[in-house]
């Protein structure tokens, strides 16, 4: 094993808290049958895995970066999203940048938990889709019938909300309104609310058309930030 990839895991390890560690798997459901199940953690706090990932970003090489987010640990694999951050952020290589992207797409099944997607897929997959018009990358992990895929194409059209554009998240917020899990929910919800914060004229003509067949948390997410009065209308019927 590299020397950096010693490195990092021992900054981390120093890092760890007791009662993170018997605290976090319970927080991310690693039980028998949960979505978080068999998942291990050390207990380092999401500040001091960026402090560490800081520190070491510019040093590791993806053959290296690699080995880390394969790891069993948790907060392995959350501090090597958060250095691929920020190799693809701070790099205008165009060539580099692909090369992340297939990085970040052939380390899927490490993407496993709502945190490692939510923190990394809009920042890496979302810019590069929206800069490059690859809607399809996104269109294909909707698709997909990997829960953590559908999570990561809709997290993923954060940065199309954010640059104002609203199409794609309506497109696959649609597709699954009816998911069966509650995390696809809370996506679905947390990115009309998005998109409500920033048009919200937008949210109410989806909202007007679809309201009465989503799920109640994807309503309540949705519908967060509206005028009391209105939320009521939702929520009991009357629109």
């Amino acid at each position: 094993m590299g020397n950096i990839i010693k490195e990092i895991q021992e900054a981390l390890a120093v890092l760890s808290i007791p009662e993170k560690a018997e605290f976090f798997p319970r927080f991310f459901k690693t039980g028998k049958g949960e979505y978080g199940e068999g998942d291990l953690f050390l207990g380092v706090t999401v500040p001091d895995q960026r402090s560490v990932a800081k520190a070491y970003y510019s040093k590791i090489n993806l053959e290296d970066l690699s080995i880390i987010l394969s790891s069993k640990f948790h907060e392995h694999r959350l501090t090597a999203l958060f250095m691929l951050i920020s190799k693809f952020e701070k790099t205008k290589d165009k060539a580099l940048q692909e090369e992340i992207i297939q990085f970040y797409l052939n380390h899927l099944p490490y993407v496993n938990n709502w945190d490692l997607v939510d923190s990394s897929c809009y920042k890496i997959l979302g810019r590069y889709a929206f800069e490059n018009g690859k809607e399809d990358l996104l269109r294909n992990l909707s698709d997909s019938d990997e829960m953590w895929h559908k999570r990561i194409a809709v997290v993923g059209t954060m940065h199309y909300v954010k640059k104002g554009s609203f199409e794609l998240t309506k497109e696959f917020v649609t597709k699954n309104l009816k998911h069966p899990h509650d995390l696809m929910h809370k996506a679905n919800g947390w990115l009309l609310r998005e998109m409500g914060q920033k048009n919200e004229t937008e949210l109410i003509s989806f909202l007007n058309k679809h309201y009465q067949e989503m799920p109640r948390t994807c309503l309540r997410y949705a519908i967060e930030k509206l005028d009391e009065d209105l939320r009521q209308d939702y929520l009991k019927g009357r629109i």
